[in-house]
This record gives structure tokens, C-alpha cells and sequence, in this order.
């Protein structure tokens, strides 16, 4: 995307980015269903307390943000959702206005009274102070910590009182008028409205969360929105059904063609029609790789990602089989904007710490692994090899630059003996001060768990180290690598929004418990980061990311791993489908044919 600092003289393109014409009612047919399937379980569906993409593509469907992306653009172009159009930016990038839409509501809910409950701009004043309540202890405080000018003091009275005051004025969130919100910033912050489209910031209702929230603070079972669905039924870790908002203002389908070949037979396939046109999905956990593959087969999945354990099955250098393609199949193939790395615990007595031996430990656990083998073996080919900590496809990436981690097994072992990992009588090293020396590895129990488990014993076997598997659901890896209690884990972030800072974020220690799951705290590495928030995207910028990385090469809080294709399929009878690269939820934008 173009950098935002042109943002007040593009607002006249904003009704073309947004693609939306406001219907008196959805013309969502309840007899047109997609059937969809997660490899991972859910969290819950509170915008502001989940950070797990499953969870947050169910929260994107049944909550609306200020702004969202234009559904065919390439590159991500952002565009209006719940705002009326793109924000003004005045104050030299640190004033942002937004008219929300009149006439959009609430799903009713006994929370509201019978009374039919309107969106208003102090709706998205309540939820950004969610982010930074600690009684919600939001992983995605990290959105508007340091930025919005009186939130951070609002934080610190919540600490001493023991109560976050909602009906206090926050002079950074000014509430105009009903549907005007003025967000001003300590600092100059061109990155904001990413901020804006990203699910952690939808709207919430103070009514809703006042009735149903538990001991957290926190609503996971009962989320109520202004979005395009509505939660039907939950069955936690095995199923989730949404249904169509009859009371969602709809649109036409009406967005334009990029330069990809696909899009002008999506557009012939979509224009015109009222959506959201399903009015049914239905999400099943599966988290066997076969089990998927199998229903996609029998047709009794739509769309489903066939990462790299199930690729073979499907691909052929990077295209359908025949077999697929003559049933009329759908591949939405590119590499996601996202990084899959290893972290360690820095504040782990084993492998944590600053000291020149915890780092060179870390450093050779990182040299004894075969990230171009996980490619072949574990991936199927279906991934590259990230260089850098900011992907393709997010601002920022520099195509160019090359890791100083190799895979070097020799060398590895080299520098733990010369920090004195010394070998025992049963061949595995200790540690310097001669207590036994064992890493465990935090995975999940399923097949490609297995494979990441196997990958890493072969590697620490080759520098004699011991490892342990430590095997656990999704939702409690994610539960526990948040309160710094997993030693190592394999970790993946695909991009919040597609600009530097959203990776950069994942190693400054005041993100520690939310996103920073290394838990690490470097100070060369903060004071870097905090620079690079002044600066707009540029080349000087970028300066500073190229020595953050070379900080995360040097001090080894990660094993940078990967990048994935994602390798999105849909059924001949899928219409309109093209996956999106920020977006997780497509739903709302295509429709359902009959099954031939």
C-alpha cells in the first residue's frame, strides 16, 4: 500500500476502496452454507482478549473495525468499513478523525433491553481502552501503548485503583459528536490506521461486556457485533456455527480487478450481487492433516489450506493435479506475509539470560538446525526460507538481505565447547557449571507436531544436547508461551496488518506477555524499535530494521525459520473466492453455486 501520509488527499478514492452500497437488510440465503475447517482449536471471540488467528477469523466476521482492505486489491489497500471513509490526517500524522456510519447495529441482545442498539463513535472509544485495561490484560495492548495521549495515565490509576474508569475523558479519544471520534497521538504515527483495520480494535458494546464478562474481564462466549455473522452455537475445540446478521446492513458486490489474470472472472462471477449471499458456516477442528484432506475430497469441505504435510496430495510444482483441476478446484496460491521461527525463553534459567554462555548456547541451537531439510521434509517444499524478520509483502522487507544463522552443525558444536558444554559419560553435554543440560520442546499433538519434533531431536542430537518433548493443546501452548512458561516453541505470525512494526513488535520487552513470546527483553534492541516509531516508511527506517535484525542474529531470542505458501483451495461451487493476504474471514464476499 501506498505510505498514509497521502491519506487526506486520497479520500476521494475511499468510496471506491470500500466497494460497499448500503441495503435496507442481508440477502443472505439461510440454505447456502461453507463449510470450513481449522487445524487448531479457538480461544474465545473477544476482539480484545484473543491473539490466535483462528479465533480472530471468527471475531472478523461477527465484529466490524473502522476499516478493513479492499477485497481484490494488490497490494493490501485499505478502505472503509464501519467509517465512513478513510480518516482525515491533520497535526502532521498525529490527529486522526473518523465518521463512523449512521443507521449500523448492534445484533440484539437481552444486554441492550429490547431497545435496538446503535454503533456509535464512543463504542470504538470503549474497546481501545479494553486493549489497555489490566483487568482484561489484553495480548494486543501493544496496539496503542505509548501512543494515544492520556491512555497510558488512564492504564496506571486502573493498576492503583484496582478498576479501569470508563466515563473518565481521555483527551487522545474525544468523542465529537454520536458518530464522530477524534483519536490524537503523542507522536506522529502513519501506521495508525492499520492499527484501525485490525480485529483486536472492533467495535465492543460497554452493555454487552457488562453483562457477560467473567472474572477476566473478558467475553468469550457471547460475542455481540455489528458484523456480517452471528454465532449460532459454539462446541469449544470441535465445532462453531455462525449465522447471517439479519440485521446487517449489507452491500453490492462491486470491487475491481487487480493485474492478476483470476480477478476478471471473479468480478463476471460476483458484480452486482447483494451480499453477503451465505447465510450459514460451519467450522469443524480438525487437526489431523489426512482427516482434512479427506473432507475436502468428499467434498464435505469448501475451502480448505493445504500446508505442506498435505500439499503432495494436491500439487504438482506449485499447480493442481489434473485430477483437481478437471473437477473445476481453485487455487489461491502466494507466500503468506507471515514468519515462522523458534524461540527461546530469556527468562528461563536454562537457556535464558544476556551472559556470553546463555547466548552462545542459543546461538548453536540455532546453527544445528536444517531449515532447508524442515523445507523438503516437513513443509513438502511448500515454504521459503525467511532471511529476515519482516516477510514478503509487508512494508519494509528487504528482498536482499542475508542471515548470518546457517545451518552448521560443526560449528555449533564448536562454540559450546568453547563456552564449556562439556560432554558427560552418556555422551550429552551439561552445563558450564556441570548440572545436566536438557531442553524442552513445546509442540502440539499432531502430525505436523510430530514432524517438528523429530527435526529438532535429530538437530540437538547433533551437538549432544538432550531434549524433551513437552506435548499440549493449542490453546494451552498459547495460554502458557504468554505467562514465559514454555522453554521453546514453535511459533508463527502472519501479518496483522502489512507494515515493519507489526514484526518488529515481537522481541520489545513491553510486549512481553502479550506478543513477545521469547520474553525477551534487549535494551539496544528497545531503544532501536522505539526510534523506528517516529519514523514514517523510508529508507532510514529501514536502516534501523536492518540492525534489529542483525541484534536478533547476535543475541539468538529466535531460530528465524520460515515463510509458508498458503495454498487455499475452493470447491468448483465456491464463487468469488480469492484469499487475502491480511483478511482472515472471506466469507461475506463470495457465494455458493449448486453443487454439480
Amino acid at each position: 500500500m501506498t505510505e498514509l501520509r497521502n491519506l487526506p488527499a486520497r479520500l476521494a478514492l475511499a468510496a471506491l476502496a470500500a466497494a460497499a452500497l448500503a441495503l435496507p437488510a442481508a440477502a443472505a440465503d439461510m440454505n447456502k452454507v461453507i463449510h470450513h475447517a481449522f487445524p487448531a482449536a479457538e480461544t474465545g471471540f473477544d476482539p480484545q482478549g484473543i491473539s490466535d488467528l483462528y479465533s480472530g477469523t471468527v471475531v472478523q466476521a461477527i465484529f466490524e473495525t473502522l476499516l478493513t482492505y479492499d477485497y481484490l486489491a494488490r497490494p493490501s489497500k485499505l478502505a472503509p468499513m464501519a467509517a465512513e471513509a478513510l480518516p482525515q490526517v491533520t497535526d502532521d500524522g498525529k490527529t486522526y478523525t473518523f465518521k463512523v456510519r449512521k443507521g449500523v447495529y448492534f445484533t440484539p441482545d437481552p444486554a441492550f433491553k429490547g431497545q435496538k442498539r446503535e454503533l456509535v463513535a464512543n463504542d470504538f472509544a470503549y474497546s481501545l481502552k479494553r486493549l489497555v485495561d489490566p483487568r482484561v490484560r489484553s495480548p494486543y495492548a501493544f496496539l496503542v501503548e505509548g501512543k494515544i495521549v492520556g491512555l497510558d495515565e488512564a492504564a496506571e490509576a486502573a493498576k492503583k485503583s484496582g478498576r479501569f474508569d470508563y466515563d473518565a475523558k481521555i483527551a487522545g479519544l474525544e468523542i465529537v459528536d454520536r458518530h464522530t471520534l477524534r483519536i490524537r497521538l503523542k507522536a506522529t504515527d502513519y501506521g495508525l490506521a492499520y492499527v484501525l483495520a485490525h480485529e483486536p480494535t472492533s467495535a465492543v458494546a460497554r452493555e454487552v461486556v457488562e453483562a457477560y464478562a467473567d472474572e477476566s474481564g473478558r467475553v468469550q462466549s457471547n460475542p455481540v457485533g455489528t458484523g456480517a455473522y452471528k454465532l449460532a452455537k459454539w462446541v469449544h475445540s470441535s465445532k462453531i456455527s455462525l449465522e447471517a446478521n439479519p440485521d446487517y446492513r449489507g452491500f453490492v458486490w462491486d470491487f475491481k480487478a487487480g493485474s492478476d489474470p483470476d480477478d476478471a472472472r471473479i468480478v463476471r462471477e460476483m458484480k452486482g450481487r447483494k451480499m453477503p449471499q451465505v447465510g450459514r458456516i460451519e467450522i469443524s477442528i480438525m487437526e489431523e492433516d489426512q482427516a482434512r484432506l479427506l473432507a475436502f475430497q468428499g467434498g464435505e469441505i469448501d475451502l480448505e489450506n493445504m500446508e505442506g504435510p498435505l500439499a503432495p496430495n494436491v500439487l504438482d510444482g506449485g499447480k493442481l493435479r489434473p485430477e483437481f483441476a478437471a473437477k473445476g478446484v481453485k487455487l489461491s496460491r502466494f507466500v503468506d506475509p507471515e514468519i515462522t521461527y523458534h524461540f527461546w525463553n530469556l527468562q528461563d534459567p536454562v537457556v535464558g539470560g544476556l551472559s556470553k554462555d546463555k547466548i552462545a548456547l542459543r546461538r548453536a541451537m540455532a546453527m544445528s538446525y536444517n531449515v532447508g531439510e524442515e523445507i523438503k521434509v516437513v513443509r513438502n517444499g511448500q515454504a521459503v526460507e525467511a532471511q529476515y524478520p519482516i516477510p514478503p509483502g509487508v512494508v519494509g522487507h528487504e528482498p536482499a538481505y542475508r542471515s548470518s544463522v546457517r545451518y552448521d552443525p560443526a560449528g555449533a558444536n564448536a562454540l559450546l565447547d568453547k563456552f564449556g558444554y562439556r560432554k558427560g559419560a552418556d555422551g550429552f553435554r551439561t552445563l558450564p557449571d556441570g548440572k545436566p543440560l536438557l531442553i524442552r520442546y513445546a509442540s502440539r499433538p499432531d502430525s505436523l507436531g510430530r514432524l517438528q519434533d523429530e527435526m529438532w531431536k535429530k538437530a540437538f542430537d547433533s551437538i549432544a544436547i538432550r531434549m524433551e518433548v513437552q506435548k499440549d493443546r493449542f490453546p494451552e501452548l498459547v495460554k502458557a508461551e504468554k505467562e514465559c512458561k514454555l522453554q521453546m516453541r514453535t511459533a508463527a505470525w502472519i501479518a496483522d496488518y502489512p507494515d515493519a512494526d507489526n514484526f518488529m513488535q515481537l522481541l520489545y520487552s513491553k510486549n512481553i506477555h502479550q506478543s513477545n513470546n521469547a520474553c525477551a527483553s534487549i535494551p539496544e534492541y528497545d531503544r532501536l524499535y522505539e526510534q523506528s516509531l517516529r519514523m514514517p516508511d523510508s529508507p532510514a527506517r529501514n536502516k534501523l530494521y536492518v540492525e534489529m535484525a542483525k541484534l536478533i542474529e547476535a543475541y539468538a531470542p529466535w531460530r528465524l525459520d520460515i515463510s509458508r505458501y498458503r495454498n487455499m483451495l475452493a470447491q468448483p461451487w465456491v464463487l468469488g473466492f480469492k484469499k487475502h493476504p491480511i483478511l482472515h474471514a472471506e466469507w461475506q464476499y463470495i457465494d455458493v453455486g449448486p453443487k454439480k
